[in-house]
């Protein structure tokens, strides 16, 4: 089969693999669309992988074709997406169902094979049945979305007071149409580019509601915005000290804060920030992944409702489309933006 093979940081290339079969416990899953995850590109052009050589992409759906032993057959020709982080199922937090904080995890597409591949093998465990009418370019969202509604869940923001999203990303903008379907009506949005404003106001959102950071001073313009009152909860979805302490400047007393973004490099925090923290007794928590217990309350099991309800329309995200042949393309343009973009996704037909 051919897959995008990571062999070191900057040679990416497709390649033959020849075949791959699942093993006892696993099924095979011929991949019908993937996402690029912002991580994918530092991990492609800057940092490298934890094992090289490696298939990468983890947000992706497909059909089972092939079981590895008899106990997985029963998955064989249905519609699949995947939590890529692979729990241990042993430490202290998989015993409480906290996969997303397993000590000893695999992930499919940075640790393990992914899926910018004709085919990936993956764990019984791993796999979530999707909807017969859902298209499997709208199933490959669901792994950014989950991410998404777990980072709002973090907080237990309340519904009639502001909150406010800094970055308008993937993951940013993802959260504020959640806030939106779950019925938040006082949202800030943080943003640096025209082409950002043009999605805030395609979700539906107001334009009063937008802050460009290139133009305004982003606590005054937030100040002004809630009439003094500044915002009870705040998503950092950039990876930047100076977006980490805009968030700090917006919160009130005992308000509350989530660190989402990746961070870009080593972070910092000043004097005056930390006494910003200690004075509002802020409270500052970190989020990654999502959770997935195979349970109705999971953040997967959550996002595919909003989809099916019509809460949430995740085409709305879906910028570019490429083929394997061509992903690449996509790779290309998020690395040295050269195009506006949300969700790069790669296709395959039939």
């Amino acid at each position: 089969m051919k897959a995008w093979r990571l062999n070191n940081i900057g040679d990416f290339k497709l390649e033959d693999v020849g075949e791959i079969k699942p093993l006892k416990g696993e099924v095979l899953v011929k991949v019908r669309a993937c996402g690029i995850c912002g991580s994918d590109i530092p991990r492609v052009y800057k940092t490298g992988a934890r094992n090289m050589p490696l298939t990468i992409g983890h947000e992706f759906a497909g059909e089972v074709v092939s079981a590895g032993s008899e106990d997985v057959e029963k998955w064989v020709g249905k519609k699949v997406a995947a939590f890529p982080l692979v729990p241990c199922m042993e430490c202290p937090s998989c015993k409480k169902k906290k996969f997303e904080l397993c000590q000893n995890y695999e992930f499919l597409g940075s640790r393990n094979d992914g899926a910018f591949a004709e085919y990936i093998r993956v764990p019984e465990r791993a796999l979530i049945e999707i909807p017969d009418d859902m298209p499997f370019d709208i199933a490959a969202m669901l792994e950014p979305m989950a991410v998404a509604v777990h980072a709002i869940k973090r907080l237990d923001a309340p519904k009639d007071d502001y909150v406010l999203v800094e970055g308008l990303g993937t993951i940013g903008i993802m959260l504020a149409a959640i806030l939106q379907a779950y019925g938040f009506e006082k949202i800030l949005v943080v943003g640096n580019k025209e082409a950002q404003l043009k999605r805030v106001l395609e979700l539906g959102l107001s334009e009063d509601c937008y802050i460009d950071s290139t133009k305004e001073n982003v606590a005054e313009a937030v100040k002004a915005k809630t009439n003094g009152q500044m915002v009870a909860a705040a998503w950092e979805c950039v990876g930047k000290s100076e977006t980490y302490e805009i968030v700090v400047d917006v919160l009130k007393a005992e308000g509350k804060g989530c660190l989402v973004g990746n961070p870009y490099s080593d972070m910092t925090l000043n004097r005056e920030i930390y006494w910003k923290i200690l004075r509002r007794q802020l409270w500052i928590t970190g989020t990654w992944n999502s959770s997935f217990t195979h349970e109705e309350d999971d953040d997967w099991h959550e996002v595919i409702r909003l989809v099916k309800e019509g809460k949430v329309e995740p085409r709305k995200f879906i910028t570019h489309t490429y083929d394997l042949e061509n992903i690449i393309k996509g790779f290309e343009i998020m690395r040295d933006k050269k195009e506006n973009y949300i969700k790069i996704m790669c296709v395959e037909e039939g």
